[in-house]
């Protein structure tokens, strides 16, 4: 990395840092941070875009609820030119001219909508009022039927004859179906009964013009006596939402005014669909030029907010910016400033220079599609510190063989590798797929690609396919020829070995856990010390680049003595244990198996009886005394990791500190050891701070070394998960069906084989994959990372149009 500092004139500083951002390799800093957002050079420039970008999102809102096709950005568009200050003009005006004109539209054909929704409520009003009166009008004959009755009581002539004399009012309108229940319990609890209602539903399907959305609604015609319960009425009805509306309470005038409603109906909907019409074809002709509208208008934002960071020179006429570039890039970068500055038709070059300086760079890892998933998840981590160690390069491998040692079936392992593959040779088509889910998997197909490629390595080792073995050599061992699969197979050699993998004799067997649930376990001890080794030898490396060469005989050399003295030891007595023929003959010519030493006491022993062995859990001769001294080695190294660093760093404070006083009396060098920006203010050594540092580092250390050891067994427990849940699946699923004969033997296979495969498909690839790949991200973090990554570096972040334009929720 290399901090660069430019000096472009201001006439082609706009194409200038077009050319930078479409380059997208220089990461500007800001060289007015004190400066408000709203006082810097170009605030005009962004409003004024500001307000483009929003008239841009206003015509997308607009085509999305019209349903209309816009056609999506295109990689083309992410390299396009600069445009001048006239362009950009233009497009201002043709922006500002199409806004006017759809929000003319839209609010003329809103309010259609609503002079159509008010005569659609009021046909339906029309229609069905004349029932309603009609009703009322029955029980009215009714009631004057009964007073001419000579059996009515007196009292109640009476009570008839004030009731007709009394003034009956009516309120009709539309209200909301979902809010006609509390309406009528409101008016009858308000109004204590004293009123008849009728009400009926509008099949018609009601758009309300405001959300554009379907709203149920009924009719409704409410009868009642005096003018101050009509109000009431009134009141209470637009309260709930409902729309009144004034009828005639003549049948003849009712059906002239529905006659006349109906035809300004037909006449409105031919208007509205001229006028949706005229809209429509104005926002197809905005559909085909939105993308390219909005790509500029961003890209011209995202150039002002960059100069927004530059600062004049004493004259303002030149910009100059500083940033930080790869160093590998700066004949690219000059390259760009020479050919925005010939597009421009000035003489003016750009002037670029490399700064001297002491800040700390932003890292960069240039990656490609196959490296950038696998660096994705150590950046997820932590960023890296620059020229650290990146253990992105050891995930490509490690990663997923982990996956793999958990995952290990060659079936399974092919169907993932298939689908895998499928994504990568497609990967341009399906690249425009915006899902989140399928994105996840995407990229990271060339994972799932080395993931799968592995696994059937290791379920070629593990000798299981969908939880089947391979018998495709001569098995090692002389099975009688009454043996079943479910009998134990005993270790007898027949000067034969199976070349490759586990013996098919084995699967099947009694003691076929038993055997695999050893191998396996030791097998992740073996795998997960080599990998823990390999993370405190990467120590070394950024010692060296960061020029603290002693820390490698003072952190690294105890470390590595500490681990390998007990668990370098304990996988040599696991390898060495292997390689030993534990069969003998005797006197007879018969085969004498001889009890092999258990590690683990070995190893408990070995901390409990330093240098001497039990008979039984003697692995080699002089086994005692080199146990001894690694055991003395491992003491030793205890306090080495414990004090020799503090005394080191505090030794090295004093004579910092000697040699800064001297530097200090004289002025002139001061002068120059320090220059603007680069002065870094040192913090004071506190020697106690240290110590107590370095006593949680060498305790978190020592305790690792078992706590990790003991993480790496997850290898081994899930390796039976996988290998056992395969098994149980094609038991229940397939294997019944074998015993069988006839027609339900066909259709039980078909019916399990469709079982075992969405099975296989969903619990053993997705649900065990994911589990799988989950538990190794741990190793890789934890076990692995936490050994020598720091991971607290400042990401290189560019400017570049390709993050400018990505799509936005």
């Amino acid at each position: 990395m290399s901090l660069i500092q430019l000096y472009i004139p201001a006439e082609v500083a706009q194409p200038c840092v077009a050319e930078l951002g479409e380059l997208g390799k220089v990461q500007f800093r800001d060289l007015n941070p004190d400066v408000n957002a709203f006082q810097r050079s170009f605030v005009s420039e962004i409003r004024r875009l500001d307000e483009m970008e929003r008239q841009c999102r206003f015509f997308q809102a607009q085509l999305q609820k019209s349903d209309i096709y816009v056609r999506p950005l295109t990689p083309a568009a992410y390299r396009s030119r600069a445009r001048s200050a006239q362009e950009v003009d233009d497009l201002e005006e043709t922006l500002k001219e199409y806004e006017s004109r759809i929000t003319q539209m839209n609010s003329s054909y809103e309010s259609l909508q609503r002079r159509y929704l008010q005569l659609t409520e009021l046909r339906h009003v029309l229609r069905e009022s004349s029932g309603f009166f009609a009703h009322a009008e029955s029980r009215q004959e009714t009631r004057r039927a009964s007073l001419d009755d000579d059996s009515a009581p007196l009292l109640d002539n009476d009570v008839h004859n004030d009731f007709d004399r009394l003034n009956i009012g009516y309120v009709t309108g539309v209200i909301p179906r979902a809010r006609m229940q509390t309406f009528e319990r409101v008016l009858w609890r308000s109004l204590r009964g004293n009123l008849y209602i009728n009400s009926a539903e509008i099949d018609e399907a009601i758009i309300d013009p405001d959300t554009d959305s379907v709203v149920e609604k009924n009719v409704f015609a409410i009868f009642a006596h005096g003018s101050e319960i009509i109000a009431k009425i009134k009141k209470i009805s637009e309260s709930l939402g409902a729309t009144l509306y004034s009828i005639d309470d003549s049948a003849d005038k009712r059906r002239d005014a529905l006659l006349e409603v109906t035809n300004r109906i037909e006449d409105l909907n031919n208007v509205l669909s001229t006028t949706n019409q005229t809209r429509r074809s104005e926002l197809i002709k905005i559909a085909d030029n939105i993308t390219p509208w909005t790509t500029i208008v961003r890209k011209e934002k995202a150039i002002y907010h960059t100069m927004n960071l530059f600062n004049y020179d004493v004259n303002r006429k030149c910009l100059i910016a500083e940033g930080w570039c790869p160093t590998n890039d700066i004949p690219l970068i000059q390259q760009a400033l020479k050919d925005a500055t010939d597009a421009s038709g000035t003489n003016l070059p750009s002037i670029l220079t490399e700064l001297e300086t002491k800040k700390t760079p932003p890292t960069y890892h240039r990656t490609n599609k196959f490296t950038e998933g696998f660096q994705g998840i150590i950046d997820a981590y932590g960023i890296a510190r620059y020229r650290e160690v990146n253990p992105g390069l050891f995930t490509v491998v490690s990663s997923p063989f982990s996956v793999a040692v958990m995952f290990g079936d060659i079936g399974h392992g092919a169907l993932m590798f298939l689908a895998a593959a499928y994504l990568c040779i497609n990967e341009k088509k399906l690249s425009q797929n915006n899902g989140e889910i399928f994105k996840m998997f995407f990229g990271g197909r060339y994972m799932m690609l080395m993931m799968g490629l592995f696994s059937i390595f290791t379920g070629a080792i593990y000798n299981d396919i969908f939880s089947l073995s391979l018998n495709l050599f001569k098995s090692g061992f002389d099975l009688p020829s009454n043996y079943t699969s479910h009998q134990s197979v005993e270790s007898i050699p027949n000067g034969n070995i199976y070349p490759f993998g586990l013996d098919p004799a084995w699967h099947g067997s009694e003691n076929f856990l038993l055997f695999t649930n050893s191998y396996k376990m030791k097998q992740a001890i073996i795998i997960g010390v080599t990998h823990m080794t390999l993370a405190v030898c990467l120590n070394v490396f950024n010692h060296v680049y960061y020029k603290r060469k002693a820390f490698v005989w003072l952190e690294f050399l105890p470390q590595i003595l500490f681990m390998e003295s007990i668990f370098g030891y304990l996988i040599f007595c696991i390898m060495y244990k292997w390689s030993v023929n534990w069969w003998e003959l005797d006197s007879n010519g018969q085969h004498i198996h001889n009890k092999p030493p258990n590690l683990l006491n070995m190893l408990i022993y070995m901390f409990l009886t330093p240098g001497t062995v039990k008979p039984e859990d003697q692995l080699f001769p002089g086994q005692g005394p080199i146990q001894a001294v690694l055991l003395l080695i491992a003491v030793v190294c205890v306090p080495w990791m414990w004090f020799a660093k503090p005394f080191y760093l505090k030794r090295e404070a004093s004579q910092h500190h000697y040699e800064s006083v001297a530097v200090d009396d004289d002025e002139e060098q001061r002068a120059v050891s320090h220059t603007e920006d680069d002065e870094e203010e040192e913090e004071e050594f506190d020697f106690s701070e240290v110590m107590i540092h370095q006593t949680i580092h060498t305790i978190e250390f020592c305790l690792n070394c078992i706590s990790n050891t003991a993480s790496y067994l997850r290898l081994w427990a899930l390796s039976l998960a996988h290998a056992q849940l395969s098994s149980v699946l094609w038991d229940m699923t397939l294997k019944i069906w074998f015993t069988m004969t006839g027609p339900i033997a066909v259709i039980g296979l078909v019916i399990g084989f469709a079982m075992w495969f969405v099975l296989t498909i969903g619990i053993l690839l997705c649900m065990e994959g994911l589990s799988a790949f989950l538990h190794a991200l741990r190793l890789m973090w934890v076990e692995f990372d936490g050994k020598f990554y720091n991971g607290d570096g400042i990401a290189f972040q560019p400017f570049t149009f390709a993050t400018v334009l990505e799509p936005t929720e």
